[in-house]
């Protein structure tokens, strides 16, 4: 009988990573013997050894090539270091290192990857079968930038692109039959604009450097879109600060537009922010704005922009309201929920009925 003969140190890697003896990791909350699958779910291994392998034939060899990834076994014929990649045995099988969601869906852990496009693809595999088994549902896979040859393995497993961002792109995977029920992909994008009046009525105002044709010219209120995990208020003040150098002060919600397909295909909700000016020296930010200034409200007000067109016409006449407390708006309360247990923005008018003139600007 033909056999293969291996005289091996083994040093064992488990999805890539070497560890001398069992370690178990904390990863979203569980933990994950980092070492090996156990109870049949070792996964797969790779043998550093220091010397060769040798076999007796040909036939010796593609006895063992089932159980090996083709292209990364290597050996030298004078005893010297030599590596092989195999699998433990064909009963055996490793799934991808994950956690599971809040819903009892698969979250793989991008960090633990196998850097082997052939070993992603079989244990890719052997994870969703696996999970049909244990009937779990959503299936969500970040794959970094830096790995993208596993994408086309993914997407030829069957799963879809969810998003992408410039980092990464996640893919999803639905098990059952029927419709699946994750979440889309984010719908909406978010921007602010901040209405800065001063103690001489003057209104802060920009000219952009980049603006569409009808735009040209036109002197227009600071504006801009809030950051991942900004603040709408937040994100007003700096947008502001970024464009025109003031600093200042939020003072309320004025109002806010929610328009569909625009960017994208996106929706849009554009916050217009009430703003207390702090600073009055204009220093522009000379890679997106032209110009900034204080102009005159009446100024302001008569510009072609403004008067033909009915939304900034409808908000320069609520913040001109708001100026004369015939309007209130929406202040940012920060308040905590039960729900998530989180800290958030909850934006709501004056309920007191002795406060309902609101607070001056």
């Amino acid at each position: 009988m033909d056999k293969v003969l291996m005289d091996l140190r083994p040093e064992v890697v488990f999805l890539g990573r070497a560890y001398a003896k069992p370690v178990m990791n904390r990863i979203c909350g569980l933990r994950f013997p980092r070492q090996s699958c156990s109870h049949g779910e070792r996964g797969f291994l790779e043998v550093k050894s220091s010397n060769s392998i040798a076999t007796t034939s040909s036939e010796g060899i593609d006895s063992v090539a089932p159980r090996m990834l083709l292209g990364n076994a290597s050996s030298n014929t004078n005893g010297s270091s030599s590596t092989a990649r195999f699998w433990t045995s064909p009963e055996e099988h490793c799934v991808l290192e994950s956690c599971e969601d809040e819903y009892g869906g698969i979250i793989v852990i991008p960090e633990k990857l196998p850097w082997n496009t052939n070993a992603f693809a079989y244990v890719l595999q052997e994870s969703l079968s696996s999970w049909k088994m244990k009937g779990k549902k959503g299936i969500w896979l970040k794959v970094p930038l830096g790995r993208s040859e596993l994408v086309p393995i993914a997407v030829k497993a069957g799963f879809k692109y969810h998003h992408a961002e410039q980092a990464y792109v996640m893919l999803t995977y639905w098990i059952p039959e029927g419709p699946c029920l994750l979440p889309a992909n984010a719908s909406h994008q978010v921007g602010v604009g901040g209405f800065v009046i001063n103690e001489n009525n003057e209104v802060l105002v920009v000219q952009e450097k980049y603006c569409s044709s009808t735009s040209v010219g036109a002197w227009k209120l600071p504006t801009g879109f809030i950051h991942e995990s900004e603040e709408i208020f937040s994100g007003a003040v700096r947008e502001v600060k970024e464009e025109t150098g003031i600093d200042t002060e939020f003072v309320e919600v004025i109002s806010f537009r929610h328009a569909h397909h625009l960017a994208f295909g996106k929706s849009d909700l554009f916050f217009i922010c009430m703003l207390r000016p702090l600073s009055f020296e204009i220093k522009i930010d000379e890679q997106e704005i032209e110009a900034a200034k204080w102009m005159p409200l009446n100024e302001f007000m008569e510009q072609p922009l403004i008067q033909d067109d009915n939304m900034f016409r409808k908000i320069i006449d609520i913040c001109i309201a708001r100026l004369g407390k015939r309007y209130c708006g929406l202040a940012a309360h920060q308040v905590i929920s039960k729900f998530d247990g989180r800290s958030s923005s909850l934006y709501y008018n004056v309920v007191e009925p002795q406060d309902f003139n609101c607070q001056g600007v």
